[in-house]
Protein backbone atom coordinates (compact mmCIF):
# COMPACT_ATOMS: atom_id res chain seq x y z
CA UNK A 1 0.00 0.00 0.00
CA UNK A 2 1.41 3.41 -0.99
CA UNK A 3 2.22 5.96 1.71
CA UNK A 4 0.86 9.50 1.43
CA UNK A 5 2.32 12.32 3.55
CA UNK A 6 -0.11 15.20 4.18
CA UNK A 7 1.47 18.50 5.23
CA UNK A 8 -0.85 21.29 6.42
CA UNK A 9 -0.79 23.64 9.41
CA UNK A 10 -4.57 23.56 9.84
CA UNK A 11 -5.83 20.59 11.93
CA UNK A 12 -9.19 20.57 10.14
CA UNK A 13 -7.52 20.22 6.74
CA UNK A 14 -5.31 17.40 8.01
CA UNK A 15 -8.40 15.60 9.34
CA UNK A 16 -10.41 16.04 6.10
CA UNK A 17 -7.61 14.83 3.82
CA UNK A 18 -6.77 11.95 6.15
CA UNK A 19 -10.36 10.74 6.18
CA UNK A 20 -10.47 10.89 2.38
CA UNK A 21 -7.24 8.93 1.88
CA UNK A 22 -7.03 6.49 4.81
CA UNK A 23 -9.42 3.89 3.36
CA UNK A 24 -7.07 3.42 0.40
CA UNK A 25 -3.54 4.39 1.48
CA UNK A 26 -1.17 4.53 4.44
CA UNK A 27 -1.38 8.13 5.66
CA UNK A 28 1.19 10.14 7.60
CA UNK A 29 0.72 13.77 8.63
CA UNK A 30 2.86 16.77 9.55
CA UNK A 31 1.44 20.10 10.71
CA UNK A 32 4.27 22.22 9.28
CA UNK A 33 7.00 22.10 6.68
CA UNK A 34 9.89 21.67 9.10
CA UNK A 35 8.30 18.59 10.68
CA UNK A 36 7.68 17.16 7.22
CA UNK A 37 11.32 17.67 6.20
CA UNK A 38 12.56 16.17 9.48
CA UNK A 39 10.27 13.16 9.04
CA UNK A 40 11.62 12.57 5.54
CA UNK A 41 15.21 13.25 6.62
CA UNK A 42 14.85 10.54 9.25
CA UNK A 43 14.17 8.05 6.47
CA UNK A 44 10.35 8.01 6.46
CA UNK A 45 10.09 8.71 2.75
CA UNK A 46 6.52 8.68 1.36
CA UNK A 47 5.40 7.72 -2.11
CA UNK A 48 3.42 10.96 -2.59
CA UNK A 49 3.28 14.27 -0.69
CA UNK A 50 0.13 16.37 -0.43
CA UNK A 51 1.48 19.78 0.51
CA UNK A 52 -0.13 23.02 1.66
CA UNK A 53 1.47 26.20 0.32
CA UNK A 54 0.82 28.84 2.97
CA UNK A 55 2.38 27.65 6.23
CA UNK A 56 4.32 29.43 9.01
CA UNK A 57 8.14 29.30 9.24
CA UNK A 58 8.61 27.64 5.86
CA UNK A 59 6.19 27.64 2.94
CA UNK A 60 5.17 24.67 0.86
CA UNK A 61 7.13 26.14 -2.04
CA UNK A 62 10.31 26.13 0.06
CA UNK A 63 9.66 22.55 1.20
CA UNK A 64 9.27 21.54 -2.43
CA UNK A 65 12.55 23.24 -3.39
CA UNK A 66 14.47 21.42 -0.65
CA UNK A 67 13.07 18.04 -1.62
CA UNK A 68 13.80 18.56 -5.31
CA UNK A 69 17.42 19.44 -4.49
CA UNK A 70 18.05 16.09 -2.79
CA UNK A 71 18.65 13.12 -5.12
CA UNK A 72 16.98 10.77 -2.64
CA UNK A 73 13.70 12.74 -2.63
CA UNK A 74 13.59 14.66 -5.91
CA UNK A 75 11.34 12.09 -7.63
CA UNK A 76 8.61 12.06 -4.97
CA UNK A 77 5.42 13.39 -6.61
CA UNK A 78 4.23 16.55 -4.83
CA UNK A 79 0.63 17.73 -5.07
CA UNK A 80 -0.02 21.24 -3.76
CA UNK A 81 -3.34 21.75 -1.99
CA UNK A 82 -4.04 25.40 -1.30
CA UNK A 83 -6.58 28.21 -1.14
CA UNK A 84 -4.45 30.17 -3.64
CA UNK A 85 -6.33 29.95 -6.93
CA UNK A 86 -4.62 32.44 -9.24
CA UNK A 87 -3.03 31.01 -12.40
CA UNK A 88 0.32 32.48 -11.40
CA UNK A 89 0.20 30.53 -8.12
CA UNK A 90 -0.40 27.28 -9.95
CA UNK A 91 2.35 28.09 -12.44
CA UNK A 92 4.81 28.74 -9.62
CA UNK A 93 4.00 25.44 -7.93
CA UNK A 94 4.36 23.45 -11.15
CA UNK A 95 7.58 25.27 -12.06
CA UNK A 96 9.12 24.03 -8.79
CA UNK A 97 8.49 20.42 -9.79
CA UNK A 98 5.04 19.70 -8.37
CA UNK A 99 2.94 17.29 -10.43
CA UNK A 100 -0.49 18.71 -9.60
CA UNK A 101 -2.33 21.58 -7.90
CA UNK A 102 -5.66 21.27 -6.06
CA UNK A 103 -7.55 24.26 -4.67
CA UNK A 104 -9.40 24.36 -1.35
CA UNK A 105 -12.00 23.54 -0.24
CA UNK A 106 -11.13 20.07 -1.50
CA UNK A 107 -13.52 17.68 -3.20
CA UNK A 108 -13.03 14.05 -2.12
CA UNK A 109 -13.57 12.63 -5.61
CA UNK A 110 -11.04 15.02 -7.15
CA UNK A 111 -8.42 14.32 -4.47
CA UNK A 112 -8.78 10.55 -4.88
CA UNK A 113 -8.66 10.79 -8.68
CA UNK A 114 -5.51 12.92 -8.66
CA UNK A 115 -3.80 10.63 -6.14
CA UNK A 116 -4.83 7.53 -8.12
CA UNK A 117 -3.28 9.02 -11.26
CA UNK A 118 0.05 9.57 -9.50
CA UNK A 119 0.00 6.08 -7.96
CA UNK A 120 -0.53 4.58 -11.40
CA UNK A 121 2.41 6.58 -12.75
CA UNK A 122 4.61 5.47 -9.84
CA UNK A 123 3.74 1.81 -10.41
CA UNK A 124 4.37 2.17 -14.15
CA UNK A 125 7.74 3.83 -13.53
CA UNK A 126 8.80 1.12 -11.08
CA UNK A 127 7.85 -1.64 -13.51
CA UNK A 128 9.74 0.16 -16.26
CA UNK A 129 12.83 0.53 -14.06
CA UNK A 130 12.72 -3.16 -13.17
CA UNK A 131 12.50 -4.23 -16.80
CA UNK A 132 15.25 -1.82 -17.77
CA UNK A 133 17.51 -3.08 -14.99
CA UNK A 134 16.93 -6.68 -16.07
CA UNK A 135 17.92 -5.83 -19.64
CA UNK A 136 20.97 -3.76 -18.69
CA UNK A 137 22.44 -5.80 -15.84
CA UNK A 138 25.85 -5.84 -17.55
CA UNK A 139 25.87 -2.04 -17.60
CA UNK A 140 24.86 -1.93 -13.94
CA UNK A 141 27.64 -4.33 -12.97
CA UNK A 142 30.17 -2.32 -14.99
CA UNK A 143 29.04 0.84 -13.24
CA UNK A 144 29.49 -0.85 -9.86
CA UNK A 145 33.01 -1.87 -10.78
CA UNK A 146 33.97 1.63 -11.94
CA UNK A 147 32.65 3.12 -8.69
CA UNK A 148 34.52 0.56 -6.58
CA UNK A 149 37.78 1.20 -8.38
CA UNK A 150 37.43 4.97 -8.03
CA UNK A 151 36.88 4.49 -4.32
CA UNK A 152 39.89 2.19 -4.08
CA UNK A 153 42.06 4.77 -5.81
CA UNK A 154 41.78 6.77 -2.61
CA UNK A 155 41.50 3.84 -0.21
CA UNK A 156 44.77 2.20 -1.28
CA UNK A 157 46.60 5.27 -0.05
CA UNK A 158 45.86 4.53 3.58
CA UNK A 159 44.47 0.98 3.67
CA UNK A 160 46.50 -1.78 2.02
CA UNK A 161 43.59 -4.18 1.57
CA UNK A 162 41.12 -1.67 0.16
CA UNK A 163 38.30 -3.66 1.75
CA UNK A 164 37.22 -0.80 4.01
CA UNK A 165 35.07 0.70 1.26
CA UNK A 166 33.41 -2.65 0.60
CA UNK A 167 32.55 -3.33 4.25
CA UNK A 168 31.36 0.16 5.08
CA UNK A 169 29.24 0.24 1.91
CA UNK A 170 27.61 -3.01 3.00
CA UNK A 171 26.87 -1.46 6.39
CA UNK A 172 25.19 1.55 4.75
CA UNK A 173 22.79 -0.72 2.92
CA UNK A 174 21.88 -2.52 6.13
CA UNK A 175 21.08 0.82 7.82
CA UNK A 176 19.12 2.12 4.82
CA UNK A 177 16.97 -1.00 4.64
CA UNK A 178 16.47 -1.07 8.41
CA UNK A 179 14.96 2.44 8.45
CA UNK A 180 12.64 1.48 5.61
CA UNK A 181 14.18 3.02 2.51
CA UNK A 182 13.06 1.31 -0.67
CA UNK A 183 15.50 -0.72 -2.76
CA UNK A 184 16.19 2.11 -5.19
CA UNK A 185 17.23 4.58 -2.49
CA UNK A 186 19.11 1.97 -0.46
CA UNK A 187 20.98 0.98 -3.61
CA UNK A 188 21.88 4.61 -4.37
CA UNK A 189 23.54 4.97 -0.98
CA UNK A 190 25.17 1.53 -1.20
CA UNK A 191 26.69 2.23 -4.63
CA UNK A 192 27.75 5.80 -3.84
CA UNK A 193 29.32 5.03 -0.45
CA UNK A 194 32.58 3.68 -1.95
CA UNK A 195 33.33 7.20 -3.19
CA UNK A 196 33.05 8.84 0.23
CA UNK A 197 36.82 9.38 0.55
CA UNK A 198 37.66 9.96 -3.11
CA UNK A 199 38.99 13.37 -2.07
CA UNK A 200 41.90 11.68 -0.27
CA UNK A 201 43.53 11.36 -3.67
CA UNK A 202 44.60 14.94 -3.01
CA UNK A 203 45.88 14.25 0.53
CA UNK A 204 49.66 13.67 0.79
CA UNK A 205 50.72 10.09 1.59
CA UNK A 206 52.91 11.16 4.49
CA UNK A 207 49.81 12.40 6.31
CA UNK A 208 47.60 9.39 5.56
CA UNK A 209 50.32 6.93 6.59
CA UNK A 210 51.56 8.84 9.61
CA UNK A 211 51.61 6.65 12.73
CA UNK A 212 51.63 9.45 15.29
CA UNK A 213 49.20 12.27 15.99
CA UNK A 214 48.64 14.80 13.23
CA UNK A 215 49.73 18.40 13.65
CA UNK A 216 47.21 21.24 13.40
CA UNK A 217 48.45 22.01 9.88
CA UNK A 218 48.16 18.35 8.85
CA UNK A 219 44.60 18.20 10.19
CA UNK A 220 43.78 21.28 8.17
CA UNK A 221 44.95 19.49 5.03
CA UNK A 222 42.98 16.32 5.89
CA UNK A 223 39.79 18.32 6.39
CA UNK A 224 39.97 19.50 2.80
CA UNK A 225 39.23 16.04 1.39
CA UNK A 226 35.39 16.31 1.47
CA UNK A 227 35.54 19.45 -0.67
CA UNK A 228 38.13 17.88 -2.95
CA UNK A 229 35.96 14.77 -3.27
CA UNK A 230 32.90 16.82 -4.25
CA UNK A 231 35.01 18.63 -6.83
CA UNK A 232 36.34 15.37 -8.28
CA UNK A 233 32.85 13.89 -8.63
CA UNK A 234 31.44 17.12 -10.02
CA UNK A 235 27.83 18.03 -10.79
CA UNK A 236 25.83 15.55 -12.86
CA UNK A 237 22.22 14.72 -13.69
CA UNK A 238 22.77 11.12 -12.55
CA UNK A 239 21.10 10.43 -9.20
CA UNK A 240 23.96 8.06 -8.37
CA UNK A 241 26.68 10.65 -8.92
CA UNK A 242 24.62 13.32 -7.16
CA UNK A 243 24.32 11.02 -4.14
CA UNK A 244 28.05 10.23 -4.31
CA UNK A 245 28.83 13.95 -4.26
CA UNK A 246 26.54 14.48 -1.26
CA UNK A 247 28.21 11.58 0.56
CA UNK A 248 31.74 12.80 -0.19
CA UNK A 249 30.85 16.29 0.98
CA UNK A 250 28.92 15.50 4.18
CA UNK A 251 30.17 12.21 5.69
CA UNK A 252 32.34 14.11 8.22
CA UNK A 253 29.57 16.44 9.38
CA UNK A 254 28.36 15.78 12.93
CA UNK A 255 24.83 15.77 14.30
CA UNK A 256 25.69 18.45 16.89
CA UNK A 257 27.17 20.77 14.25
CA UNK A 258 30.86 20.33 15.17
CA UNK A 259 31.87 18.43 12.03
CA UNK A 260 33.42 19.61 8.78
CA UNK A 261 33.64 21.09 6.18
CA UNK A 262 30.54 23.24 6.84
CA UNK A 263 29.46 22.49 10.41
CA UNK A 264 25.96 21.43 9.31
CA UNK A 265 23.72 20.29 12.17
CA UNK A 266 21.05 17.64 12.76
CA UNK A 267 18.63 16.80 9.97
CA UNK A 268 20.16 19.51 7.80
CA UNK A 269 22.88 16.94 7.12
CA UNK A 270 21.61 14.85 4.18
CA UNK A 271 20.39 11.38 5.14
CA UNK A 272 23.01 9.68 2.95
CA UNK A 273 25.79 11.55 4.72
CA UNK A 274 24.44 10.64 8.16
CA UNK A 275 24.21 6.96 7.23
CA UNK A 276 27.71 6.82 5.74
CA UNK A 277 29.17 8.56 8.80
CA UNK A 278 28.11 5.69 11.08
CA UNK A 279 29.22 2.94 8.70
CA UNK A 280 32.56 4.65 8.02
CA UNK A 281 33.45 5.24 11.67
CA UNK A 282 32.38 1.79 12.85
CA UNK A 283 34.50 0.05 10.23
CA UNK A 284 37.45 2.39 10.87
CA UNK A 285 37.29 1.62 14.59
CA UNK A 286 37.18 -2.15 14.09
CA UNK A 287 39.98 -2.12 11.48
CA UNK A 288 43.74 -1.90 11.86
CA UNK A 289 45.13 1.47 10.80
CA UNK A 290 48.70 2.87 10.73
CA UNK A 291 47.93 4.81 13.90
CA UNK A 292 45.91 2.18 15.85
CA UNK A 293 45.09 -1.45 16.45
CA UNK A 294 41.53 -2.64 15.70
CA UNK A 295 38.93 -2.12 18.38
CA UNK A 296 36.65 -4.93 19.50
CA UNK A 297 33.07 -4.83 18.26
CA UNK A 298 31.92 -4.27 21.85
CA UNK A 299 34.16 -1.23 22.26
CA UNK A 300 33.06 0.22 18.91
CA UNK A 301 29.39 -0.29 19.83
CA UNK A 302 29.96 1.51 23.14
CA UNK A 303 31.53 4.40 21.23
CA UNK A 304 28.56 4.70 18.86
CA UNK A 305 26.20 4.78 21.84
CA UNK A 306 28.29 7.46 23.55
CA UNK A 307 28.20 9.63 20.42
CA UNK A 308 24.44 9.52 19.83
CA UNK A 309 23.21 13.07 19.38
CA UNK A 310 26.78 14.35 19.22
CA UNK A 311 28.60 12.80 16.28
CA UNK A 312 25.75 10.63 15.01
CA UNK A 313 22.01 10.72 14.35
CA UNK A 314 20.57 8.83 17.38
CA UNK A 315 17.84 7.07 15.40
CA UNK A 316 20.31 5.82 12.80
CA UNK A 317 22.66 4.53 15.51
CA UNK A 318 19.77 2.60 17.06
CA UNK A 319 18.87 1.16 13.65
CA UNK A 320 22.48 0.10 13.08
CA UNK A 321 22.82 -1.51 16.51
CA UNK A 322 19.57 -3.44 16.04
CA UNK A 323 21.30 -5.13 13.09
CA UNK A 324 24.50 -6.17 14.89
CA UNK A 325 23.97 -9.86 14.17
CA UNK A 326 23.83 -9.08 10.46
CA UNK A 327 26.75 -6.64 10.77
CA UNK A 328 29.04 -9.21 12.40
CA UNK A 329 28.03 -11.79 9.79
CA UNK A 330 29.01 -9.34 7.05
CA UNK A 331 32.34 -8.69 8.78
CA UNK A 332 33.09 -12.42 8.83
CA UNK A 333 32.11 -12.87 5.18
CA UNK A 334 34.35 -10.01 4.07
CA UNK A 335 37.40 -11.58 5.71
CA UNK A 336 37.31 -14.52 3.33
CA UNK A 337 35.83 -13.17 0.07
CA UNK A 338 35.22 -9.40 0.24
CA UNK A 339 34.38 -8.91 -3.43
CA UNK A 340 31.93 -11.80 -3.48
CA UNK A 341 30.26 -10.56 -0.29
CA UNK A 342 29.93 -7.06 -1.72
CA UNK A 343 28.46 -8.24 -5.02
CA UNK A 344 25.93 -10.40 -3.18
CA UNK A 345 24.37 -7.26 -1.70
CA UNK A 346 23.54 -5.79 -5.11
CA UNK A 347 19.78 -5.83 -5.65
CA UNK A 348 18.57 -6.87 -9.08
CA UNK A 349 15.42 -4.74 -9.35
Amino acid sequence: METILIVDDTPENLMILSEILKPFYTVKVANNGIKALNLIAAGHIPDIIVLDVMMPEISGYEVCKKLKNDPLTRNIPIIFVTALSECKDEEEGLSLGAVDYITKPVNASIVLARIKTQVSLIQYQRNLEQKLAERTEEIVLTRMEVIRQLGRAAEYKDNETGTHILRMSAFTKIIAQKIGLDNVRAELIFLSAPMHDIGKIGTPDYILRKEGALSAEEWKIVKEHPLQGAEIIGNHQSALLQTARVVALTHHEKFDGTGYPYGIKGFNIPLAGRIVAIADVFDALTSKRPYKEPWSVERAVAYLNSEKGKHFDPELVDAFLECMEEITTIMAQFKDAPQKAFDALHVKR
